[in-house]
């Protein structure tokens, strides 16, 4: 018999400690143990919403000119010709991608809707990330920046927060598809100032922009391993309203056995102009099965995860912005694929967010930013192993508040900007808050020469799994402190012409109570923490989840863009990672210092006649070797790949050449990445 919890939830130097009243029951949803077990229903989902913007549209037309506040919505076409200057990461406003004081990357989407899989791969052209892949098709991956940790890089959609409750490894399933997005910016380095927890290696948005013109896409593809990937995307603009329903699948037999995987995501966005400014409405769901072998173990394990995302945003006048978003997320996971009664766990977790945002011209040419946060996360865990119901996680929940302000000064006629900023976050359980302040300035020497400095505070509470998560191998903590890290960073930039941009930056985080897994080979092991005992007694290769101190990195990363002729661009990205961490004889981490000390990626892009596109790019890393342990991809590993499309005209046919150089990897200890594959299809887009 389970006993109902009853405890206070505590922030600080004591660790963690949660309040919750609650029998323990089994979730009514039990997952099926076969990806393809069950027949989808995304096109019934699809009919539906394309219904909703048709009859949204129908209202938009037949209002009463008299109703029709004289507003319009901002077109696709305008937002994208803000994007390739303006960014919003890191500032109070958007500012000038040449102005920005931080390291920020914009990397677009919607021009490699046909070259990519998912956007998640867009990120891959950026040599200051890492994805490390499990699942294939956006079923599961985990991103690491600036040397980070996969849990200390906060991922936003549209400045919603994404990140999950239960654990980091889904941050990046995005209920989204690719085919709705217009680009992702990247900001390096600690950003909890202005975007609160998690922050401590840098900040990731992906973003939507509003259509511009009335069009129906259809893509559908094959490829290796029984590959088969489709989507429909259908868009509607209207004088004072837009809006567009997105929907995909892409699933496979897997290169090889247990990895097989079928993803769903779909999505509905309309944009309304009102008097009191623009209207922004977003609702998407994700359904995504796959095989997962050996990705927690020597197991054949499966796994699905269902993602239900609804956002709003209502600008009140110029200067002031309310949102609230709301995100459930359930995780169903099966130790042995073809006897689920051995080992299952059932996590479903919901987090909501509201802020209010105002900013005020002062003189001078200063701005400044005002805002507002208010957040909360709950999860309901249980396992059933045996014919047994218990508790896996529990049931807990959590909440916080936090306001800031930030002041960015750029005098007019002068060559630098100053921002400023300070985040005061408070937490539930009683007075325990958490201050984070920011700094960043940058002096332009000439017209070409920009130099840039920028440093801040940023911070991270344990997720459920690192609190709770226990299994013969795995013990989680509660107890945990949060992690928190100051960061720096320097550098400048250079554009001698208009074919020629370079960029050069050095970085160094100083981490504490670092939230790591780690585990000794032969016990008993003096390095160890207390909650690595179970029933008072170490226990040998078992994974525990603990605080470090000591750990610190220091890098530096080179960005070249050039464009030789009009038809060809040339991209070349280098980082390089130093890590550092107190000695700690006989134990190994699982996370913290699994990062690449070189990545390296270089990519050659062609336009042809008739629009035909080519693009061949390389990507080379090496991975941290920890002292004492088994080689792990001990030398640098190139992947080759290849695209040919022509995104132009009603028939848009495209291939995808991955991994041509059959080179045999991991990009995480024990999970074997896919071989060569060829991918092949076509798009037909109407009303472009």
């Amino acid at each position: 018999m389970i006993e109902k919890m009853s405890n206070e939830f505590r922030f600080g130097d004591s660790g963690w400690r949660e309040s919750g009243d609650s029998n323990c029951g089994r979730s009514e949803d039990r997952r099926d143990n076969r990806a393809g077990a069950r027949r989808s229903k995304g096109i019934a989902a699809l009919l539906g919403i394309a219904a909703l913007l048709g009859l949204a549209r129908a209202a938009a037309q037949n209002a009463s000119p008299a109703a029709q506040p004289p507003i319009k919505t901002q077109t696709g076409a305008q937002i994208k010709a803000q994007t390739e200057t303006l960014v919003v990461l890191g500032s109070a406003t958007p500012v000038p991608l040449a102005e920005s004081p931080r390291p920020v990357e914009v990397l677009p989407i919607e021009p490699l809707r046909l070259a990519t899989e998912t956007a998640i791969d867009v990120l891959r052209t950026d040599s200051a990330v890492f994805i490390e892949q499990r699942g294939a098709g956006g079923a599961q991956d985990d991103l690491i920046l600036d040397g980070g940790s996969f849990e200390q890089a906060l991922i936003l959609l549209n400045g919603f927060r994404i990140n999950d409750a239960q654990t980091s490894h889904h941050n990046l399933d995005l209920p989204v598809p690719m085919e709705a997005m217009s680009h992702v910016q990247v900001l390096e380095g600690a950003g909890s100032t202005l975007h609160g927890v998690d922050a401590l290696s840098g900040v990731v948005d992906f973003l939507t922009a509003s259509p511009d013109r009335d069009s129906l896409r259809v893509r559908l593809g094959e490829g290796s391993f029984q590959t088969n990937e489709e989507s429909i995307q259908a868009s509607a603009a209207h004088n004072r309203w837009s809006g567009r329903a997105t929907a995909d699948r892409n699933f496979s037999t897997g290169f090889m056995t247990d990895r097989d995987y079928r993803n769903e995501d779909s999505s509905a966005e309309c944009w309304l102009g009102t008097r009191l400014g623009v209207t922004d409405l977003l609702f998407a769901g994700s359904d995504r099965a796959f095989g997962a072998n050996d990705f927690y173990g020597d197991y054949p394990s499966w796994e699905r995860t269902k993602s239900w995302f609804a956002s709003a945003r209502q600008e009140l006048g110029p200067h002031t912005v309310a949102a609230f978003g709301f995100r459930r997320h359930a995780d169903d996971f099966v130790l042995f694929r073809n006897d689920p009664s051995i080992y299952e766990n059932n996590h479903v977790d919901a987090s909501w967010q509201a802020s209010l945002r105002r900013t005020q011209n002062l003189p001078g040419g200063a701005l400044l930013l005002m805002g507002l946060e208010s957040d909360g996360d709950s999860i309901h865990s249980f396992n059933f192993s045996g014919g047994i119901t218990s508790y896996a996680l529990g049931i807990h929940a959590r909440n916080r508040g936090a306001g800031y302000l930030d002041i960015d000064w750029s005098p007019p006629a002068k060559r630098w900007n100053l921002s400023a900023g300070a985040r005061e976050e408070i937490f539930s359980g009683g007075a325990q808050a958490v201050f984070s302040p920011q700094l960043a300035g940058s002096l332009r020497l000439a017209h070409e020469v920009k130099l840039r400095v920028s440093g801040g505070y940023g911070f991270r509470i344990p997720t459920y799994t690192d609190l709770y998560y226990q299994d013969p191998a795995t013990l989680g903590n509660p107890n945990l402190k949060p992690e928190s890290a100051w960061s720096g960073n320097g550098g400048a930039d250079w554009t001698p012409s208009s074919r020629v941009t370079l960029s050069a930056t050095g970085f160094y985080s100083r981490q504490h109570d670092t939230i790591d897994y780690i585990r000794a080979a032969v016990v008993p092991n003096p390095y160890l923490p207390p909650s690595c005992e179970a029933n008072g007694a170490q226990a040998a290769n078992t994974w525990c989840a603990a605080n470090l101190n000591g750990l610190h990195f220091s890098g530096v990363e080179a960005k070249v863009r050039w464009i030789p002729r009009p038809s060809q661009v040339i991209h070349f990205g280098w980082t390089e990672l130093i890590g550092a961490q107190s000695p700690l004889p006989g134990i190994r981490s699982e996370y913290a210092l699994n990062y690449p000390d070189v990545n390296v990626h270089a990519s050659w892009t062609a336009t042809m006649k008739y629009g035909v596109a080519i693009t061949n790019e390389v990507a080379v890393t090496r991975l941290y070797q920890q002292p004492g342990n088994a080689p792990f991809n001990a030398n640098a590993y190139p992947v080759w790949s290849a695209t040919v499309t022509r995104d132009r005209s009603k028939l848009r046919p495209y291939l995808r050449l991955t991994n041509l150089s059959n080179t045999g990897y991991q990009q995480i200890i024990g999970v074997q990445m896919p071989p060569r594959t060829i991918t092949g299809g076509f798009a037909v887009q109407l009303g472009d």
